[in-house]
């Protein structure tokens, strides 16, 4: 039996007119992409691991920040039981499923990446675009450069 895809952007739609709210979501959008090319080969790059998922145990109603934490120490978990997601297609019991510090350290001792940041980074989840480019995803970018990552490797729950 094949299983179909979940269709996310629609179930997205649906939900939000079923919360009752009067402009249908809007989904980013970016005439000019905000990537660039490799400068060196992922074998000689420091690579930062970015998730969705939080430090702490959240109550929907938090305020969210960026946060950080040690890739030398990973924690045991990360916590996101109050983000919206499919829990009937997936579970927070598999860290690496949205947080593969482990499957990273590999990679470096295998030499397929050059380095693992020593910190990882949490970023929040915000339905404000506009809180997203103009404060969350300016302050992740500051931080990446500060841990002298090359790369991002973001991993959405």
């Amino acid at each position: 039996m094949t299983a179909e895809p979940i269709a996310y952007m629609e179930r997205t739609r649906r939900y939000y007119e079923a919360q009752g709210f009067e402009k249908a979501y809007a989904w980013a959008r970016f005439d000019d992409i905000p990537f660039t090319p490799l400068q060196k080969p992922v074998s000689d790059s420091t690579l930062v691991l970015v998730t969705t998922m939080a430090l702490y145990d959240r109550d929907a109603t938090d305020v969210r920040h960026v946060a950080s934490g040690s890739t030398l120490e990973a924690p045991a978990r990360l916590y996101g039981d109050d983000l919206s997601w499919d829990r009937t297609a997936s579970h927070l019991e598999d860290r690496g499923s949205y947080f593969p510090v482990d499957a990273v350290h590999d990679l470096v001792r295998r030499g397929r990446i050059g380095a693992l940041a020593e910190r990882f980074h949490c970023a929040p989840t915000d339905y404000s675009q506009r809180r997203t480019r103009q404060a969350d995803a300016p302050e992740v970018l500051k931080r990446c450069r500060e841990d002298g990552a090359d790369i991002a490797l973001l991993v959405p729950i």
